[in-house]
């Protein structure tokens, strides 16, 4: 099971090194879900290395979710979805007990009221008759014209010829990737950051890089340190209400971060997706440097996420070359999801609806603030999630389980990170996915039990 096992030569710690080594069996299925490790004391003895080295590498492996240890069973290899990796989930639990915490979804229903009063009146709409046809991979002209206009004020100057409609965020980075990089390119972001950008580079083989964060987003010094050693061909940034952190660069990072990469003609992928919920953002990395920057938006934070209308703006030439790499991948979108999308916005229903979502998040970030007000959470009051740092014990995937089995879902810090480096010990709590307030005050009051009863409630700990 564990034989020949054999640890990385670089100089990093023999615990690490060690919890690596298992992590990979486990990852080619040489260690099998179920499969009891020996004895720790077995295993110092074979690697010759001391027991609380061994124990400081299995509690790894547990963190992260790859083992658990159970009085009487010893320390197993456990259970694991078909996600992509630690906490990747896409869609809220159908689970009955569990208030899930950890998927972004409309903390109202405007959407589906203004959908409601909309679709009996979208067949006298005047491009009805064209959503039998085939349409340009970039998307209708009108449903651009609306997403210009709309975005003026941010990115694109009003251009439609700058916009290409895509099947949500997600698949506008990926046309992106798809169109601006080749296999093997190095790819910045922040070293926590949202988790879709991973998976999206290894299936297009990029490499990519952490850069160090301090509390006010991706440090410069550190971009620029990357940048002279990596020569990244791109850089990442979810610069307004980050997720996790919900952290917002401010004016003055956003220029040092636009300065590095304009020296080091690094292109910038602006993930601005909760820009809507915030109020007065700075301004976007693409009004600070359009030429260089590939501005993505979407209705799924401040509208819809089962909408799926994303956009990507860009100077013409890569926009073309971001339509030519959707037209690979599925031709265009739905003309029915670019005609609901262009008419909330050009009718005002889309603002009332963001409105609406602003409202009431500015409610149960209250109460957020009211129950774990006094422990390391970071947040803003339009945010749909929110950061807590996990007070000793804890350890994020760790928190995570214990919260699931109390019936709370939220994801670890693991879920976002970057490489293979550790990780801040955090959960990311999304406020806006709870059902009702009621659902929302019992999930973080059973968080904040957990959180004061410490390590009587550590999983495994005997």
């Amino acid at each position: 099971m564990l034989q020949d096992l054999q640890l990385a030569s670089d100089e990093g710690p023999v615990y690490r090194r060690l919890a690596d080594a298992i992590a990979e069996r486990i990852t080619a299925g040489t260690l099998a879900v179920g499969d009891r490790l020996p004895p720790q004391r077995e295993i110092a003895r074979a690697l010759g290395i001391n027991v609380t080295t061994v124990t400081r590498a299995l509690s790894t492996l547990q963190q992260r979710g790859l083992l658990e240890a159970r009085p009487g069973r010893g320390t197993t290899v456990a259970a694991r979805d078909g996600g992509e990796g630690p906490g990747f989930v896409s869609a809220p639990s159908e689970d009955t007990g569990v208030i899930d915490l950890s998927v972004n979804r409309p903390a109202t229903s405007a959407y589906l009221d203004a959908l409601a009063l909309l679709l009996p009146r979208l067949s006298k709409d005047r491009h009805y008759a064209t959503l039998q046809d085939y349409h340009p991979p970039e998307g209708p002209l009108w449903a651009r014209a609306a997403i210009a206009e709309w975005m003026r004020p941010a990115a694109g100057d009003g251009d439609p010829g700058r916009v290409v409609l895509a099947a949500g965020a997600q698949h506008g980075l990926d046309c992106v990737l798809g169109a601006v990089t080749r296999q093997g390119e190095v790819v910045l972001a922040d070293e926590v950051t949202y988790q879709g950008i991973n998976a999206l580079c290894r299936v297009h083989g990029l490499d990519l890089r952490g850069v160090a964060m301090d509390r006010g987003g991706m440090r410069a010094d550190a971009f620029e340190a990357a940048c002279a050693q990596l020569r990244p061909r791109a850089v990442f940034l979810v610069p307004t209400l980050h997720n996790p952190t919900t952290i917002t660069l401010g004016e003055e990072r956003r220029h040092e971060l636009v300065a590095v990469a304009r020296r080091h003609n690094v292109l910038i992928i602006e993930d601005d997706v909760y820009r809507p919920l915030a109020d007065s953002p700075p301004p976007s990395l693409a009004s600070l440097e359009p030429e260089l920057t590939v501005h993505i938006g979407a209705l799924s934070k401040c509208l819809a996420p089962g909408l799926r209308l994303g956009f990507v703006i860009a100077p013409r030439a890569i926009a073309g070359q971001v339509a030519a790499a959707l037209r690979i991948n599925c031709w265009s979108i739905s003309p029915l999801t670019a005609l609901i999308g262009a008419r909330l916005i050009e009718e005002g229903s889309a603002a009332r609806i963001i409105e609406a979502q602003k409202q009431e998040l500015r409610q149960r970030q209250a109460i957020l603030t009211e129950i774990l007000g006094r422990y390391d959470v970071q947040s803003h009051a339009t945010s749909t999630h929110a950061w807590l740092r996990l007070p000793e014990p804890w350890r994020g995937a760790g928190f995570a389980r214990t919260c699931l089995e109390r019936g709370v879902a939220v994801l670890p810090g693991d879920a976002f990170a970057v490489g293979r480096e550790p990780v801040q010990h955090g959960v990311r709590i999304n406020v806006g996915a709870a059902r009702s307030l009621d659902d929302l005050r019992t999930a973080l009051n059973t968080m904040a039990e957990l959180l004061a009863a410490g390590h009587l409630q550590l999983p495994g700990f005997v």
